[in-house]
């Protein structure tokens, strides 16, 4: 079944075992916290979709979990659908689809979640078809890996080398919503247009799709320490540098390497830069 994918997705996640070496796993403390507010810490056997699996980094972690959820891990991608395959996680059965139409029965899920990605589908389309495969009072859950370089603008950083990077990834907007633009909140506000009781009492007759306001967000800090080489690779796995030619992939290289010279880019005795970031996470419920 093939799925509409913006040509940025296609390319970008080509190199599917890249992305799965280089982008970082979830601390399971915020994993925890997401869990939590969704009411799923703790409850054996709850089903769970899992919408735009990647290859898994987030799936591995529910599959691990005491819980022994019922995972339905829907991926429209097939380089990354593979890769997750490669995995064999207990519990877990991968399903081509797409956040728009899943291949998942009408209130099957005690959950949703979106990892790293509901900034790519943010839509009336995929938020409707969301709340079709949750039953009434069923959680829908959002988390990101939030690197400084990857922030959104009004956010504070530290150092010039990181507010480099971030200029250096501003520049490279392609048109596509990422998490830093932080429009996907967007889809869930507009649930209320102009006349707020009138549209949940619209959602509730009429069985229109609607979520609980406000969304409920909070995030866990955290530093972790990379080889600058290393750091180019995980930037390197971000579709915008995926898709570029070599020569522009040069000029950006460029412009990292005079980051890493940054006298404020202080290394430790193993010649690593603190790379900050956060993991930010988010949670509404289906009425």
């Amino acid at each position: 079944m093939a799925f509409p994918l913006p040509t940025a997705a296609v390319t970008g996640f080509a190199p599917a075992n890249t992305y799965d070496a280089h982008r970082p796993s979830y601390p399971p403390e915020a994993v925890s916290g997401l869990l939590s507010h969704m009411g799923l810490a703790g409850i054996h056997g709850a089903k769970v979709v899992e919408i735009a699996s990647g290859t898994g980094k987030f799936t591995q972690l529910l599959a691990a979990r005491e819980e022994e959820f019922e995972i339905l891990a829907v991926e429209p991608h097939e380089g990354m659908r593979r890769e997750l395959e490669t995995k064999n996680l207990q519990g877990v059965k991968v399903m081509d689809g797409h956040a728009s139409k899943t291949p998942v029965g009408a209130e099957w899920g005690e959950g949703c979640i979106a990892a790293q990605a509901f900034h790519w589908f943010a839509t009336a389309e995929a938020l409707t078809e969301i709340h079709r495969v949750l039953r009434t009072g069923a959680s829908f859950g959002m988390i990101w890996n939030v690197e400084s370089y990857n922030q959104p603008q009004s956010w504070p950083t530290s150092s010039t080398w990181e507010r480099d990077l971030s200029n250096m990834i501003m520049e490279l907007d392609d048109g596509h919503g990422r998490f830093r633009h932080m429009k996907w909140m967007d889809v869930f506000d507009e649930q209320l247009k102009s006349n707020p009781i009138q549209a949940l009492n619209d959602s509730l007759t009429n069985n229109m799709p609607c979520f609980s306001l406000p969304v409920g967000t909070d995030k866990m800090e955290w530093t972790t320490w990379l080889q600058p080489e290393q750091l180019w690779k995980r930037l390197s796995t971000l579709s915008q540098l995926v898709v570029m030619n070599d020569e522009e992939k040069a000029r950006t290289r460029e412009i990292f390497d005079r980051a890493m010279a940054r006298e404020d880019c202080v290394k430790n005795n193993k010649g690593e830069v603190p790379l900050k970031g956060c993991t930010f996470f988010a949670w509404t419920q289906a009425l």
